[in-house]
């Protein structure tokens, strides 16, 4: 098949790196690789040359910043080869996964109380600052998670706020049933005035130091809030509503995406990598190494944290939890949604 854009990946092409990402990434990672010497992680994508795609696929080592070859030693240079395939450096910044703090500026449109609230709206749990609204979800009903999955038929028992885990659960701090504000204590919610649901269910993210970072699985920064119907609305501010969600294995690098967020707003970018594993911070020394993730270019700040980010023609691909002054880190939405057992979008597209 025709390959028109350089910044994609053809299947075969992608396979032939995923097969080398599966055999190098943990053992470049854990052999001394870490952090503290530049190198954040590692994903598929595609290797550049002269400041220009190729379209061939390559093995690229997540890096705090890129430097010039006389700037690192020469222990440390990334190896022109892993597992069989060429590599390639890109900068991703210091990964953070942050909530709004003061240094917010001017006025987010989104940080404010709504009824029904929408995605993209501030949200959080009573402790923390504040968040975004991923969308509103439901649970899988009878007939759904068969293989293919196949939306089922009734009326849902449970409608929730989606969003991170360190927004709703406060980094697997909070305790089920803790009131959810909307809009986040940083943006002036207040319980009870503003609790808009309470905390159903979250999945654990293991940290360093208290567990060793080659011991990490985590695959999603997630979490959901049991709310009121006539509280909650499926459709996200300015893109509308999400008509379906994307398999993993056909999120690809150069997908153009768009996300709304309680800080940014509105903003587009593109896939840069995918199936990341990538090292992120939590603020308090501690780490958690995330596999699994797509890495776009910056569409976030401090605050987007939660937000749905979608194709432009709203076919959810992944849940935003952590980024830099240059690139945002994404969940994979399939993995979400297994993992939370809500139902996001009934097509899979």
């Amino acid at each position: 098949m025709k390959q028109d854009n350089k910044m994609e990946l053809t299947a075969t092409a992608a396979a032939e790196a995923q097969k080398a990402h599966d055999t190098a990434a943990d053992e470049f990672l854990d052999s001394g690789n870490t952090s503290s010497n530049n190198i954040m992680g590692m994903a598929v994508g595609v290797k550049w040359s002269n400041g220009e795609p190729t379209g061939e696929p390559a093995l690229i080592v997540l890096v705090t910043q890129k430097l010039e070859k006389s700037q690192v030693s020469k222990a440390d240079l990334v190896p022109k080869k892993l597992g069989d395939m060429q590599t390639d450096v890109l900068a991703i910044g210091y990964p953070f996964a942050g909530e709004s703090h003061a240094l917010d500026t001017g006025i987010q449109t989104l940080a404010k109380r709504v009824r029904p609230a929408e995605g993209g709206y501030s949200v959080g749990h009573f402790r923390i600052t504040a968040g975004t609204i991923a969308t509103c979800v439901y649970d899988f009903l009878p007939g759904a998670g068969v293989n293919p999955p196949t939306p089922g038929v009734g009326v849902p028992p449970r409608y929730y706020i989606l969003s991170n885990n360190h927004v709703l659960a406060d980094s697997n701090a909070a305790s089920l049933g803790d009131p959810i504000l909307q809009p986040g204590p940083f943006d002036g919610g207040v319980d009870p005035a503003d609790r808009i649901a309470r905390l159903s269910r979250f999945i654990p993210i293991t940290f360093f130091p208290a567990v060793p970072l080659a011991a990490h699985n985590n695959l999603v920064d997630a979490a959901i809030a049991e709310g009121q119907f006539h509280d909650l609305d499926r459709e996200i501010y300015w893109s509308g509503y999400v008509r379906g969600w994307r398999r993993k294995a056909n999120v690809t690098v150069g997908t153009v995406v768009q996300k709304t967020g309680r800080t940014t707003n509105y903003t587009t970018g593109r896939i840069t990598a995918v199936n990341a594993t990538v090292d992120v911070g939590f603020g308090g020394g501690r780490v958690a190494r995330f596999r699994d993730q797509i890495i776009t270019t910056n569409i976030s700040a401090g605050g987007d944290s939660g937000s749905l980010v979608t194709t432009p023609d709203d076919v959810a691909v992944g849940l935003l939890f952590a980024g830099s002054g240059v690139a945002t880190i994404l969940n994979q939405i399939e993995n979400v949604r297994s993992l939370l057992r809500v139902e996001v979008a009934e097509q899979i597209l």
